[in-house]
């Protein structure tokens, strides 16, 4: 990569102050690249730092937090105006506690192994889950996911996760295993009508969320399909189903007991209020429309990145 690249790291402000992260940026700084760095303090400061930077003319943006402030940076992104190959492309830094999107696509969890993968693997162009309830809109890189999982994410407290990190969602979640009560809700797309109770909800465009539940494996980010999960009270014969199948792992154990299927968009309405937790994000409506936003963004991913459908080519 030239020296003339211009970077934007957009830090968490709950991540900073790390020595780990500064030795990193110093390091790339050494060798000529110019790297800026803010950091996040209050509502709104992710859309006017990723504004800023487009002024400014940077060429990639580097998240550096959780999956929320992943969220945060291709959110403020994707509602610009401007194509996916005028827009800076996108890098992330895992700083969070579970950093769902990270371990699905395989990212490095060190902050000088992270921006060195944002350095030597050009763009790739990924899709992103637009979320609309209302006049509302909100966008979502990993998963939208509503019932238990939601639940888990949404209770889980941050001095929980500050001691125990992602098992502090398995924690909160045994906690709350004697009292999930089903959702009921209809689901419509092209082809596909649900209706009925649900206890988790999964609409992928990753894989897993809440600390490592994996509700759409087979979730591809470039496809243009979105991976719609939905696991119905676990009871009776489908209980015993679950207990079965758990011995051959967790993507058998959905096969077994939930309805699965792949959609370009989505409808979802309920009889009351439901929240989806979109990367960390929640939202509550009685609908949402949900569609997959095919190459919305660019990002810097492995060249084995799981959630790639295709494979890596130079200047992708």
């Amino acid at each position: 990569m030239a020296t003339s690249a211009h970077w934007r790291l957009i830090l968490n402000g709950k991540s900073a102050g790390g020595d780990e992260l500064r030795a990193a940026v110093a390091a790339l700084r050494g060798t000529g690249l110019r790297l800026d760095v803010r950091v996040t303090w209050e509502a709104g400061d992710v859309e006017r730092q990723v504004a800023e930077a487009i002024i400014d003319g940077v060429d990639t943006l580097v998240a550096a937090g959780g999956d929320g402030t992943l969220n945060g940076v291709a959110w403020a992104l994707a509602r610009r105006d401007e194509p996916a190959d005028v827009l800076p492309a996108l890098g992330l830094v895992p700083m969070g506690t579970a950093n769902d999107f990270a371990v699905a696509a395989r990212i490095p969890v060190g902050p000088g192994a992270a921006l060195q993968l944002v350095r030597q693997s050009p763009p790739h162009p990924i899709d992103l889950l637009r979320i609309r309830a209302g006049d509302h809109e909100q966008w979502a890189v990993n998963l939208a996911t509503g019932g238990f999982g939601t639940e888990v994410t949404t209770h889980t407290r941050e001095s929980l996760k500050s001691m125990l990190g992602g098992l502090a969602y398995v924690v909160s979640g045994l906690g709350q295993l004697g009292r999930i009560e089903p959702q009921h809700a209809r689901i419509t797309g092209p082809g596909f009508e649900w209706e009925g109770e649900f206890i988790a909800l999964g609409i992928g465009n990753g894989r897993q969320a809440g600390g490592g539940q994996v509700l759409c494996p087979d979730a591809w980010i470039d496809d243009g399909l979105l991976d719609l999960t939905v696991v119905p009270p676990l009871d009776g014969e489908l209980a015993e189903t679950l207990g079965t199948a758990m011995f051959d792992g967790r993507a058998a154990a959905l096969e077994r007991v939930a309805t699965r299927v792949q959609l370009p968009w989505l409808d979802i309405s309920a009889p009351r209020p439901l929240t989806l937790n979109l990367d960390g994000e929640p939202l509550q409506a009685l609908a949402f429309r949900i569609d997959c936003v095919r190459g919305r963004l660019r990002m810097h991913l492995p060249a084995d990145c799981p959630l790639r459908r295709k494979p890596a080519t130079v200047g992708a």
